[in-house]
Formats: C-alpha cells, structure tokens, sequence
C-alpha cells in the first residue's frame, strides 16, 4: 500500500506506474482517492478547530456562571451542545472516508522498481542467467506420475476418492524423499544462519489483507466456516503477520527467518488443477525463506535469497535458471520478482519451483511493521519472501534429472543422509 502523501504529491508517478502494470481501469482511482483525502482532511481540520471552540466556550460558562450570568452562561452551553453535534457528526464522516479511502488504496498497485522489464504478462519475463548444463538423457523420461508409480511412490486414484482432484498419498520411498528434501532445505536455510520457525497454519482476515491483495486473496484461500480464520498458502502469510503493529529496534534487523508449513490453495485461475499430476494441487509442503530489513538493505537481501534457492538446487544437481517479472507479472504488492525454474529433461523445457519477491514497505504499511532508528525517529520495514523449496512440485524436477535408465532414481550426496545413507531408490521387483 502506497503513502497517501505520497500520492497525493506525486500522482502522475502513480498513473504512470498502473500504466506499465497494464491495469488502466485502476487509474480513475487515483484521482478519486485524491479528493477524498481532501475531504477527510477538512473535516479533520474543521473537526480540531471545532474541538479549540468548545474548549474555550466550556472554560467561558464557568466564568459566567461565576459571575451570577446564568442566561449568557445557557446560550453558550447551547452553542457548545451544537458543536458536539457536528463533531459528531464529522468524526462519523471521518471514519467513513478513512475506511473508503483505505480500501482503495489497497487496490493501487505499489511502485514497480525501475529495473523492472515492462510486460503486460508472463509470456513477457526475460530470462537472467542459467546455472547447469540442461541435459536430456538418451532414453525417454515418462511423466512424473509414471515415474513414481512404477516405484510404489503414489495414489492419485484413492486421494481423488477421499478428498477430489489436487490431492495425492505419497508413499514408501518416494514419501521419504520428500520429506527428505524438507529436512535437507530446513537444515541448509540454517547453516546460512536463518532461524528455523513453525508457524501457526491459520492466520485472520486481518493478516490476510496485510500481506497480500484481494485478486490473490480470491483466488488463493480457503476460508474456515464460521471463523475468522483462512489457511495459509505459504507460510510467508504468517511468518510477516507475526510482526503485525510491532516497532522493532533497528539494531535487531534484518530478521533472517526460514520457515516450514503445509501449503492450501483453491489454485483458481486459468491453469486448473491437473487429473493426473503434482505440478499444481490444492495441498503441498514447502520451506520458506522470510526477511525483515531496513529499506537500504532490501536489494542486497533480494540477491542473497535468490541465490540461496539457486544453490540450494544445484546441490541437488538439478539445472536452473532465473527468470525477471514484468511488471504485468507483479501482484500488486510486489516491488521486484524473480522465479528460480528448474530443467525438465521430458518436457525439454524449465519450469517454475520458486518465486522471489520484494515488497518494499508494502506489507509493512498495511500490517503496521516499524523500525525505531538510533535517532529515534520511526519508519516503515521492507519486506522479502523466497521459495526454499516446495515439494512435491520439485519431485519433478529431482525425479527427471536424477533418473536412471532401469527407472531407478539417483539420490545426489547432499541427501544421501537424510535417506539413510541410500544413494538410488530402486525399482521394485514384481
């Protein structure tokens, strides 16, 4: 969410910035929350000046009634009374405007960095930097389900019985490897001196609308009936959340946090959840990487969290590649994006396994997250979210690249100690 000063004095830099986003509908808005801060502020003004008035006429009637002016003493009370009524009154109009001028700026998109490429959507995102050699192995990679079937691995067809399409029982070895990949990503976040969290899985309304904007909203989460309560589509949602209205000591950032939870998405859009596959699902694990930062820093932690899911995959020897956002491909919050995509030997293509963001002081504004500086003047955190790793997404990837022509899988040596010391996973024998 931008400063309404900000807006207020610079309102063609808005315009402009909704233009490259390619959201032109949104642009009447600004003119519209314009006149609306301008009507709150005189009833501020009229309100503070009404509030001087009844001071002065209050401390009038005692003296009048001191002095036995009982008439002059009514007549001030009456025009005191009368001022009540329209503090009232405005202080009922200030709390409406408030409210209406809040809601939309939570709909104007945040300032797009300029290194940001202009795009008007995902086809338009250009390509930084590859790190592995893609490789496409002699013989032909089957689907991924395929893969894992024919190593006892899932159950599409009794996870659709108890809970629909998007869900799946992962089992035997294939179960182990993923949890394998989350123990793996947890310990590797902390050896680059991150604090391991578990968060809470359910956040409020209140969170949900602080941390990212309605169009995700609708599209990402499931509400709890009857409660105030939304399951979180990543744990990022209630790893900023738990900063909520805090003032934090300058001295204590950045806040360099890693975080494990399961994932719930409705996964609403244009994609749809597959029949038959795990790229896209309604429930998966990740881990996370969060950062809280003084406004300087943000850049410098953008490079460092990217890089760590770049690493974090070749370790693992699978060949990446990162990808810049255009500015169509921002949510509205976001600042700079970044998804770090993965080789897919069987499609012969990359594919999305993590997503990088930076939302400047977008979070923060809306959730209430300060710094107190040394001089003792307050501002408002940057905030940063990436990717660790979110199986069982990336079982693809690890399956593909790690595949053996008899259909066994290689474990790379990093992982090697969270499979027991196992350096394949062999095809079982019929």
């Amino acid at each position: 969410m931008l400063d309404m000063k900000f807006l207020r004095t610079n309102p063609d830099i808005v315009k402009e910035n909704i233009k490259k986003k390619f959201q032109d509908e949104k642009l009447p808005l600004v003119d519209e929350v314009i006149a609306l801060d301008k009507e709150f502020r005189d009833a501020k003004v009229r309100g503070d000046e009404l509030r001087a008035q009844r001071k002065s006429k209050s401390k009038q009637i005692g003296g009048l009634m001191a002095k036995g002016e009982k008439d002059a003493a009514e007549a001030v009370k009456a025009e005191v009374a009368a001022m009540g009524d329209e503090l009232t009154a405005l202080e009922a109009k200030e709390d409406e405007l408030s409210k209406k001028i809040r809601e939309i700026m939570l709909i104007i998109p945040n300032i797009i960095d300029p290194s940001v490429p202009i795009g008007k959507d995902d086809s338009e995102n250009v390509e930084l930097e590859r790190f592995g050699e893609p490789y496409v192995p002699p013989f032909e990679v089957p689907y991924h389900v395929d893969i894992m079937e024919r190593l006892n691995g899932i159950d599409l067809d009794s996870a659709r019985k108890t809970s629909g399409n998007g869900f799946y029982y992962l089992c035997g070895d294939i179960a182990r490897l993923h949890s394998s990949i989350l123990s793996y990503a947890r310990d590797f976040m902390i050896d680059r001196g991150f604090t391991y969290y578990i968060p809470p899985f359910m956040i409020r309304s209140e969170v949900v609308t602080g941390v990212m904007s309605f169009a995700e909203m609708e599209g990402m989460m499931y509400k709890i009936e009857g409660e105030d309560l939304y399951l979180i589509g990543t744990s990022e949602h209630s790893m900023i959340g738990k900063f909520i209205d805090t003032i934090l000591p300058e001295e204590e950032l950045p806040k360099t946090l890693t975080s494990y939870s399961p994932c719930f998405r409705k996964e609403v859009g244009a994609h749809g959840i597959e029949e038959r596959g795990v790229y896209r699902i309604h429930q998966f694990e990740k881990q996370e990487m969060i950062v809280v930062c003084k406004p300087e820093e943000s850049m410098k932690w953008f490079d460092i969290l990217w890089n760590n899911t770049v690493d974090f995959f070749r370790t693992l020897d699978i060949p990446v590649r990162t990808l810049e956002c255009c500015s169509g491909d921002l949510a509205d919050l976001k600042v700079k994006s970044l998804d770090v995509e993965a080789w897919s030997p069987r499609q012969q293509k990359y594919f999305e396994v993590g997503s990088c963001s930076n939302l400047g002081d977008a979070q923060a504004r809306r959730l209430g997250i300060r710094v107190k500086g040394a001089d003792g003047n307050k501002y408002f955190a940057h905030t940063l979210n990436n990717t660790v790793v979110a199986p069982p997404r990336m079982l693809i990837a690890f399956l593909e690249n790690n595949l053996n022509d008899d259909g066994s899988i290689r474990i790379p040596e990093a992982l090697r100690p969270y499979m027991g010391g196992q350096d394949t996973i062999q095809v079982p024998r019929k």
